[in-house]
């Protein structure tokens, strides 16, 4: 399923929303310059590793240019290819700018960061030992997402499903559509659990623990950050709005 924009208007024009995908895209840019062994040492240093973090909390000196509690934020700038980020900023941009009106701006920005915090500790809770750099705005999207899910539970997602050589599109309430992703997310991360080869992060595959805390945990911070508050964050509104 692919959702595209709905007819959804916004008061405000999303400019964090903008900034955070235009930093991800300038950052995904940079990536691609990198060598190889360059892009390992990049997402090493700035991606978490559960191991390196779970023992900095431990007390354990973990010799690196950056703190290893410093990559909870790094590391939702960094993608591993054109899929990756390119999903992520179609979310983001459905998504975003409809929680941000609602937060405001500069509480849509601390709160898409603590939602990506969040999901990055969950993974690590779920996964703690793996060497395996683990990237991706995913968890704060997640977040976001989960967010959108209690303040618009009956906004329309359109969506694309595609059936062989034929794309229908269809009109689905997001209470349906993000309450599918979630439980898929919850599914895969508990499968991961009991599989012996460990896919996951620790095979450089989809970290669905990050997933469904980020979504839950954006459920949870939203009310808190004032997302079902009828008082305007007037600071925030363009000129004349």
């Amino acid at each position: 399923m692919v959702p595209l924009k709905d007819e959804n208007p916004i008061q405000i024009t999303p400019y964090m929303t903008y900034g955070l995908i235009s930093v991800n895209i300038a950052v995904f840019i940079y990536e691609l310059i990198l060598t190889p062994p360059e892009l390992n040492r990049f997402f090493h240093l700035f991606a978490i590793v559960p191991l390196e973090l779970n023992a900095s909390f431990n007390g354990i000196v973990i010799y690196q240019p950056v703190p290893e509690p410093l990559t909870l934020i790094t590391s939702q700038f960094l993608h591993a290819g054109f899929i990756h980020v390119g999903f992520n900023m179609l979310f983001l941009w459905i998504f975003g700018n409809n929680i941000e009106e609602k937060l405001g701006r500069i509480k849509y920005l601390c709160f898409y960061l603590s939602c990506g915090i969040l999901a990055g500790l969950t993974q690590c809770f779920f996964d703690p030992t793996s060497p395996i750099p683990s990237l991706g705005a995913s968890g704060a999207i997640a977040g976001v997402m989960g967010a959108y899910i209690i303040k618009f539970p009956q906004a329309k997602i359109v969506t694309l499903v595609p059936l062989g050589f034929f794309f229908p599109i269809f009109r689905i309430s997001a209470i349906w559509f993000l309450g599918f992703w979630f439980i898929e997310q919850a599914f895969n991360g508990i499968s991961m659990l009991e599989a012996s080869a460990h896919v996951g992060m620790q095979g450089g595959g989809v970290a669905y623990w990050a997933h469904a805390g980020g979504f839950v945990f954006g459920a949870i911070l939203g009310p808190l950050f004032g997302l079902f508050s009828d008082k305007e964050d007037y600071n925030d509104l363009e000129p004349g709005n």
